[in-house]
């Protein structure tokens, strides 16, 4: 026979749930700074690749003009067509704007963008030796 104070009780306590919240605040703590390192770093991918592109596409214009192209020309999300000569497009869900400085034997694209929101812009340039430099990391600082 059951007493009185020997119930079935069914459910969690206070203190098991608040345990519950503690532990999934911890690893949220330790997760989302690493979800966002990534994110940003995805986000720079796309920098690279479309700096490689016009790195191997100025060679190719050098080889058939003798100089580099575009000397002040800019390109970006709204002005995706402005690099056509050599043959590459800005998408527009492109995050970086791209400015070319060029002459005769020399050029350097730079590459900007907020990728994180915060008051430091990420820039990464490219030059005919194929020398990609990150100058200024945005995810980082």
């Amino acid at each position: 026979m059951l007493s009185k104070f020997h119930r079935s009780h069914k459910g969690f306590t206070l203190i098991e749930l608040m345990i519950v919240v503690v532990i999934i605040g911890i690893l949220a703590a330790l997760a989302i700074p690493r979800f966002m390192a990534a994110t940003s770093k995805s986000k720079q991918s796309e920098c690279k690749q479309i700096l490689k592109q016009i790195y191997v596409m100025e060679r190719a214009y050098r080889q058939e003009y003798d100089s580099y192209w575009g000397n002040g020309i800019t390109a970006d999300a709204a002005n995706g067509n402005n690099f056509a000569r050599i043959g590459v497009q800005i998408m527009a869900s492109a995050r970086y704007a791209y400015a070319m400085a060029a002459d005769a034997t020399t050029f350097t694209c730079t590459a900007t963008a907020n990728i994180d929101d915060d008051a430091t812009i990420d820039t990464w340039t490219m030059n005919q030796n194929g020398a990609l430099v990150n100058t200024i990391d945005d995810p980082t600082t």
